[in-house]
């Protein structure tokens, strides 16, 4: 509770004039001993004026984000309504070259009335695989979700899908959830990642669930001849292919926001979304770089630049703070 200056004046007086000791004083009137003692030490010094309530903050912050950067920010939001504040935050540094930091990006959507509640909902898995991958194509996660398209029914989605860089390696619209959908999609990850080339001493291993295609003796031929391991999740444990959950959800929030008539239109949509998630989209457990920028090796020089730029932002900011106070 805060008092006013002319209250902590009485109390001390109260407690000056008190027949009891000023411990036994100042707990009956609830008051601790540490407070009042400040109190008392600036009433000494400086009489009942010292005892009026100051702000602690400073009349200038050096690292206050000048209005032209403010304006600026808010001018992206609204022409990136998709971005989340920390999206936004990367993207201004990456394309401006001037950092700010995701709570500076939030504190400035809030005052403007611009923090929406998302349209969508996030699921969480678990917070490590036990064995990580350290370089991409050591494990491929590879998993099927449904979608229905009115008048045709179910139609399923294999992925393959890069374990250390999230990167949507190969993908593949099918009718049904069989070992050869799951061979196909394979076979598309293989030629697209240059597993397939006889060079490649160490092929990804392939973690999956225990689904039907997954358990099949086809599937365990075909991948006997690519050289391939297979590593399947232990049942009714979906965090353990975590990641692609968490993609098929990404996915799912913005794909299944329309109805879908025919296979094309689901398929030329899947497309557009996966070329956006894997090239544009800023994925927070990359440190904020795109899936490509990690499996194509970009992310450490993008990681390093960005560090440059934050260095270079505060040193700026702390230049005009100085040359500010020094005209006043």
């Amino acid at each position: 509770m805060r008092y006013p200056a002319s209250e902590k004046r009485e109390i001390i007086k109260l407690v000056e004039q008190s027949h009891l000791s000023a411990r036994q004083t100042l707990d009956r009137i609830g008051i601790p001993r540490a407070t009042f003692y400040r109190w008392y030490a600036k009433y000494q010094t400086g009489g009942e004026d010292e005892l009026e309530d100051r702000t602690s903050a400073p009349g200038r912050v050096w690292n206050r984000i000048p209005a032209k950067v403010n304006d600026q920010v808010i001018d992206l939001a609204l022409n990136e309504t998709s971005l989340s504040p920390r999206e936004l935050a990367v993207k201004f540094t990456d394309t401006t070259g001037y950092f700010i930091s995701e709570s500076s990006v939030y504190r400035l959507l809030k005052s403007h009335d611009l923090i929406t509640s998302p349209a969508y909902v996030v699921i969480k898995a678990a917070n490590e695989f036990k064995d990580k991958t350290i370089a991409p194509n050591q494990m491929w996660q590879t998993d099927f979700t449904y979608f229905k398209i009115i008048g045709w029914g179910w139609y399923y989605l294999s992925t393959i899908l890069d374990d250390y860089s999230r990167y949507v390696i190969a993908w593949k619209l099918c009718t049904t959830m069989k070992a050869g959908d799951v061979t196909d999609t394979l076979d598309l990850a293989l030629t697209a990642s240059g597993c397939d080339q006889t060079k490649v001493k160490h092929k990804p291993r392939l973690l999956s669930d225990n689904g039907a295609s997954y358990i099949a003796e086809d599937l365990a031929v075909y991948l006997d001849e690519q050289g391939m391991s297979h590593v399947r999740g232990a049942p009714y444990h979906p965090q353990t292919q975590g990641k692609i959950e968490r993609w098929h959800q990404t996915l799912k929030n913005r794909i299944l926001l329309e109805n879908y008539y025919l296979p094309g239109d689901l398929e030329l949509q899947i497309g557009k979304f996966i070329d956006y998630y894997n090239h544009e989209r800023y994925h927070e457990s990359l440190n904020n770089v795109t899936p490509a920028d990690a499996y194509f090796g970009r992310a450490p020089a993008i990681l390093k630049r960005r560090e440059k730029i934050k260095q270079k932002t505060i040193e700026k900011r702390r230049l005009i703070h100085k040359n500010q106070t020094a005209l006043n």
